[in-house]
């Protein structure tokens, strides 16, 4: 817990949202997940954790030269990741609103999802009116799922009223889609002001839906530590609500060990409810191979070359 001293600089709006909220102990967090790199994972138990997370990837594209071609390579690939037919699909595909009627074209009446970046992604700097009808023509192209990112200047400033009103209103132009709220935790710059922000955002979203911890395109991302953050603001939610809230780490998540230590990280602090793509994703296209590579050396005890899968999409 900060002290008194510590927060005579914060304004009033964040001092209260801390004093009903709690701050956020840094070393302890650091400590609890340098432990989860210390965890060690085998044979069977660590085959269920790699295609757990083959299930939970949201197989990614959001670059300007986007073609419907590309989106159909992108869906056969969340289809069917590997030659391997014990190898499940990823939980979705994640294009810009102009592609979800091509991506939907493939993986309709599927376990595949997919899902938009909306809100004037990646900076949120547009008319709310704007951003909600992007959110509204996503959704009726034929998204599942909305990845919507905050408006951080409001919230930096103490905005709170003005964070959770947007939110609101992005929840009623998704209707029956789900919807993840982007924190953009690079650029929220303390621990104490993550936890803040996914306090808020749960407060305005409803039981499915999801934080996320980054949109990919700034220079830090998820990481181990405001994964654990977040939560266990989510964990903190849920035992003061009952209301159960997913995550989503996105950005720099590159490897299958990285993703079994994300997968313990919620095994100790959220649980098993929380180890399914209902509650639980990796914003991380570039990770998939990785895990494919990975299953393959435990059933064969050899790596396969890179090359030998297809090449996923960018990262985000």
């Amino acid at each position: 817990m900060l002290r008194p001293l510590m927060n005579a600089g914060l304004s009033a709006p964040f001092r209260r949202l801390f004093d009903e909220i709690g701050t956020v102990d840094c070393v302890g967090i650091e400590e609890r997940v340098a432990k989860y790199t210390t965890r060690s994972i085998k044979k069977t138990s660590k085959l269920w954790g790699l295609h757990m997370a083959v299930t939970m990837v949201d197989l990614t594209t959001l670059e300007g030269k986007d073609t419907p071609g590309k989106i159909a390579s992108l869906c056969r690939k969340a289809l069917r990741p590997s030659e391997d037919p014990a190898v499940p699909g990823t939980a979705a595909v994640c294009v810009y609103p102009s592609m979800v009627r091509h991506a939907k074209q493939h993986v309709a009446d599927t376990s595949v999802k997919v899902a938009s970046v909306a809100t004037a992604f990646p900076s949120g700097q547009a008319p709310l009116k704007t951003r909600l009808a992007e959110v509204r023509a996503a959704v009726a192209d034929g998204a599942d799922e909305i990845d919507m990112v905050i408006n951080r200047g409001a919230f930096l400033e103490g905005g709170f009223a003005e964070v959770q009103d947007e939110i609101a209103a992005v929840v009623e132009a998704c209707g029956d889609a789900a919807l993840k709220v982007i924190l953009e935790v690079s650029e929220l710059e303390t621990y104490d002001n993550i936890r803040a922000a996914s306090f808020l955002a749960m407060e305005a979203v409803r039981e499915g839906d999801f934080i996320k911890t980054s949109t990919g395109k700034t220079t830090l991302n998820a990481t181990l530590g405001n994964n654990q953050v977040m939560i266990e603001a989510i964990r903190d939610f849920y035992l003061d609500t009952g209301i159960a809230i997913g995550m989503k780490p996105a950005g720099g998540i590159r490897t299958a060990k990285q993703a079994l230590q994300f997968l313990i990280a919620v095994k100790e602090t959220l649980g098993d409810a929380w180890l399914t793509n209902e509650r639980y994703r990796f914003g991380a296209s570039s990770l998939l191979n990785d895990l494919l590579r990975q299953i393959e050396k435990e059933k064969t005890g050899a790596y396969q070359a890179p090359y030998y899968f297809s090449e996923a999409a960018e990262s985000y």
